[in-house]
């Protein structure tokens, strides 16, 4: 969902053509090659993941020259996809892939995809409730593309954090407050722009509020389970001695 829903949505909403059809083609090899390199970093250079690496890059290669030749002007976002892939490389090498630096980069990549894809789309870009707040080249960054990119990146890190708090920072408090302030902001950026944003933040801060009471519960339970367990254990424990010492009195 983080690597492709972003410039999925881009592809639907801006009007589909065959350019943007190849963009998002282009994207899912980009994701293989990522995916590849990141195993072969993590492993350190095993060769057994190196195969895999070097023929998604060859069918990426193939297929994205002629892609560059048409539209060079979509090499303006190399030096960007540059930084974030090898953050997400150095991240996987260090087998930190789970680290919010990486998660950083995942959501920034996959985001900002929907610019240069709504751009090839059959309404240019189109216009949005953004487009007079934007003080750049529309031509470069469209509306619409910028639009679908922010409300992503915004909506994917919150979701970063909320399952961090629910699965690898569970009872972190420091990754608990960041989940509950992100959403806040995101509910309160959204009423800017659009009450349809706004409600839409609303709608994830509940999301966010429901699932720290269940997370909690269901703590509440697992502590309750583990103490019975314990005490079950306890008490078996104190009958096997009981008898052993029993049967050693009486010499049963």
């Amino acid at each position: 969902m983080i690597v492709l829903m972003p410039a999925l949505s881009a592809f639907l909403v801006s009007g589909p053509t065959w350019n943007s059809a190849w963009l998002l083609a282009l994207w899912c090899l980009c994701y293989c090659v990522q995916f590849s390199a990141a195993r072969w970093a993590k492993s350190h250079g095993r060769a057994r993941y190196r195969m895999p690496m070097l023929v998604y890059a060859a069918l990426l290669t193939c297929a994205g020259l002629p892609f560059v030749f048409r539209f060079p002007g979509m090499l303006w976002w190399a030096p960007l996809y540059c930084v974030l892939c090898a953050g997400s490389l150095i991240c996987a090498w260090r087998r930190r892939e789970h680290s919010i630096l990486a998660n950083i980069c995942a959501v920034l990549a996959s985001s900002t995809m929907a610019i240069p894809v709504a751009s090839l789309g059959a309404h240019g870009g189109g216009t949005s409730a953004l487009a007079h707040l934007l003080p750049f080249d529309q031509s470069i960054l469209p509306p619409l593309g910028v639009e679908i990119a922010g409300a992503y990146a915004l909506t994917l890190f919150g979701s970063v954090l909320y399952v961090k708090t629910m699965i690898r920072e569970r009872g972190n408090t420091r990754y608990l407050a960041a989940s509950w302030i992100w959403h806040i902001l995101v509910m309160a950026v959204g009423f800017l722009y659009s009450p349809l944003y706004g409600t839409l933040g609303a709608i994830l801060l509940a999301r966010r509020r429901h699932a720290g009471r269940d997370a909690q519960y269901e703590e509440d339970c697992e502590d309750r389970g583990n103490r019975r367990v314990r005490d079950e254990l306890g008490l078996f424990r104190d009958d096997h001695l009981c008898r052993h010492g029993a049967h050693s009195v009486t010499g049963v």
